[in-house]
């Protein structure tokens, strides 16, 4: 390990944390060099713990306490009740899902991603926070707009709801053919864009905080890199075989 493990934080209100995390500070191996935090993507299962335990220590927390889900590019979300959190290992992963939602303290929720976004979100009032992996498919299917309903039935006031987008593969980079960006554009509107070059390309930033408006969500914050074009992020369409990093969110005792 050259280097220490630095999240970006997030500021998502008092008595919430939230970072991103970026691929610096792990243990694991080339192609999935330093902090992949994926079991699935045939890395070392022994880095890949080591590496989940040392994003824990750089906030603070216990690695038992975080919980994960198997992300299968949905929109099902978890609730999960204060006895049920943490799920360290892919295999004791919740269920399929791609969001999750909680109230329990000292637990933080981690999405995984390499070009999807990551999007946090908290009601620091009514101490409900939750955490989205939101891709072009999921983010169609609604998994933001469901992230939301279940933080809203778990005590969450939409005009309390504070929202980070995390960095993803931008616009520019995010090349589609015509077909699937006006079959995306039409589930979410604003998505869909061109690159410098003039071919039709996503904006999976816009196409969220656009639902996020829709929901009542104002209080909107972008990371805005763009993880093709940023090194110290893992991108699965700039390299193929990559890690994942992570979008941590959770409340503070």
């Amino acid at each position: 390990m050259s280097r220490p493990v630095q999240p970006t934080p997030v500021d998502l209100g008092p008595g919430v944390g939230a970072v991103f995390a970026n691929r610096y500070g792990g243990v694991s191996l080339p192609p999935y060099d330093e902090l992949n935090l994926a079991f699935h993507v045939d890395d070392d299962w022994d880095r890949v713990f080591a590496n989940r335990s040392l994003v824990s220590a750089a906030i603070g927390s216990a690695p038992d306490r975080s919980s994960f889900v198997h992300q299968v590019h949905g929109n099902a979300v978890v609730t999960i009740a204060p006895h049920e959190v943490g799920t360290v290992r892919l295999r004791q992963a919740r269920r399929d899902a791609d969001a999750m939602v909680t109230t329990a303290l000292s637990a933080p929720l981690v999405v995984l991603v390499a070009d999807c976004l990551p999007v946090l979100l908290a009601d620091p009032v009514a101490r409900v926070v939750g955490a989205v992996h939101a891709g072009r498919r999921g983010m169609a299917a609604g998994v933001v707009t469901a992230t939301v309903e279940a933080m809203v039935e778990a005590g969450a006031r939409v005009g309390d709801l504070r929202a980070a987008i995390g960095p993803g593969v931008c616009a520019a980079c995010y090349e589609v053919p015509a077909a699937m960006a006006a079959e995306v554009d039409a589930a979410v509107p604003g998505t869909a864009a061109v690159t410098p070059t003039g071919s039709p390309s996503l904006d999976l930033t816009a196409g969220v905080r656009s639902q996020l408006a829709a929901l009542g969500v104002s209080q909107v914050s972008v990371d805005g890199r763009c993880t093709v074009e940023s090194p110290e992020l893992f991108s699965y369409r700039r390299d193929g075989v990559t890690g994942r990093f992570a979008g941590l969110v959770w409340l503070e005792p």
